[in-house]
């Protein structure tokens, strides 16, 4: 009779142990899918054609399902930093220069893809008698934002011509400007040139602005980076699956834009009005759309000689050990 009770409360017991390990399987279960959003930030810029043709087709949407993507736009890098440092957004496409930063300020960010070379163009008023790099001197240049890829990548052109700007204690002057904001620059006066991105170089252009330095003239051959997407390394570690669902919208936005270029034209205009009002012409996006390679992969070399240069412009102490700032093996992954 005892064995019979030792042997129904061991039942009872192991019922309840398999019980509650089930309950527990379930709630990690529940606890992996509780995200119900992904806060995406993007610019009204062609070198972040991938994100904006991602969200304009709806190729972020279908990979993520039932996480619903909320998209943020933002018009240079120091925003998409205070966001992320504010907890306001998951992940961003961003330029290196502003995510290395971050990155070294303890800012909680991990590269997890490029998203394109080149992309941007030195352009000059077209009243300004500027026509060369050295015509700078004693001139006003607008960047996007201080700290930008643009910002750094204009500070090296100086120096390679023997200037250097005021802050550097040279006779160049730097004023952060919105890229959308800078044709209105140009027209009423405010700067003389401008080292932005496209399509708002293409759009000066086509109203009267002169092409100073192409995206091959302003660094490597145009073989550098210009735009990563930054993921927030908590919400990766808790949300694998839907970082992975993120990238393989990035992966299938990229290859939309390879196999159909009035398709991504039109995708992109379509969203940068969405976003600034404005509607880049047709031609403009051809020529911009030229001037930028859309990619998910980095050149980690010229990587490497952003952050020394973004270091030589004081923007940064030291520069980050890329093997943690870049995390590309699930884009690879998900690539082959």
């Amino acid at each position: 009779m005892t064995n019979l009770v030792n042997f129904s409360a061991m039942l009872c017991f192991v019922k309840r142990t398999i019980l509650s390990l089930t309950a527990l399987v379930l709630l990690g279960s529940a606890g992996a899918q509780q995200v119900k959003e992904l806060r995406l930030g993007v610019f009204p810029n062609v070198t972040h054609a991938a994100g904006l043709v991602g969200v304009q087709r709806g190729l972020f949407q279908k990979e993520l399902g039932n996480v619903k993507l909320v998209v943020k736009e933002f018009a240079n890098g120091s925003q998409v930093n205070e966001a992320f440092a504010a907890g306001a957004i998951d992940a961003a496409y961003v330029g290196p220069g502003p995510a290395m930063n971050a990155f070294m300020r303890g800012v909680p960010i991990q590269v997890y893809a490029g998203a394109a070379n080149a992309g941007a163009v030195l352009v000059g008023r077209k009243d300004s008698g500027i026509r060369n790099v050295k015509a700078l001197k004693g001139k006003k240049v607008a960047v996007p934002t201080r700290g930008s890829t643009q910002d750094i990548s204009l500070r090296h052109l100086l120096h390679e011509n023997g200037l250097k700007a005021t802050d550097e204690g040279g006779n160049v002057t730097i004023v952060p400007i919105d890229p959308a904001n800078m044709p209105a620059a140009f027209a009423t006066k405010q700067v003389d040139a401008a080292l932005v991105q496209e399509p708002w170089g293409a759009i000066m252009e086509s109203q009267g602005a002169k092409l100073i330095a192409n995206e091959k003239a302003i660094w490597e051959g145009g073989n550098y980076t210009t735009t990563v997407l930054v993921v927030n390394t908590k919400f990766a570690s808790q949300n694998p699956e839907v970082v992975k669902d993120l990238l393989r919208g990035h992966l299938g936005a990229i290859n939309f834009i390879k196999k159909s270029n009035a398709g991504a034209q039109k995708s992109i205009a379509d969203q940068i009005q969405a976003f600034t009002g404005k509607r880049p012409g047709t031609a403009d996006l051809f020529k911009a759309l030229a001037r930028t390679k859309v990619t998910w992969d980095i050149n980690l070399k010229t990587l490497a000689e952003y952050a020394q240069l973004n270091k030589e412009a004081g923007f940064a102490r030291d520069v980050p050990d890329l093997n943690k700032f870049v995390n590309l093996s699930v884009i690879r992954g998900l690539a082959k």
